[in-house]
């Protein structure tokens, strides 16, 4: 069982994944909106739009940081499937 020490340790961690994806949002927003400004201004329209090209990358890795921050817990996952063992040998009288 995890103690309420590790508890916090863990819920720390996440906290700390969910709050650097924020600010990791917030810079992707406004230089991703300073590039479409420059490239509006500049008058340098082609075929494809030059900004495309790093928001596409920078939002690869940031989706891949979100991932991380709100949907990946390796810690919980293993404690919750040794919960359901623990509760699945209990059943069988093991």
């Amino acid at each position: 069982m995890e103690t309420n020490q590790e508890k916090d340790e863990r819920l720390w961690r996440i906290a700390k994944a969910r709050a650097g994806f924020r600010n990791h949002l917030m810079t992707y927003l406004i230089i991703n909106g300073a590039l479409w400004i420059i490239w509006l201004l500049t008058g340098a329209h082609g075929d494809v739009p030059w900004p495309l090209w790093p928001m596409f990358g920078w939002g690869l890795g940031l989706a891949f940081q979100y991932y991380g921050a709100f949907h990946k817990d390796p810690y919980g996952d293993t404690i919750r499937e040794y919960e359901k063992l623990q509760q699945e040998k209990e059943r069988q009288g093991l």
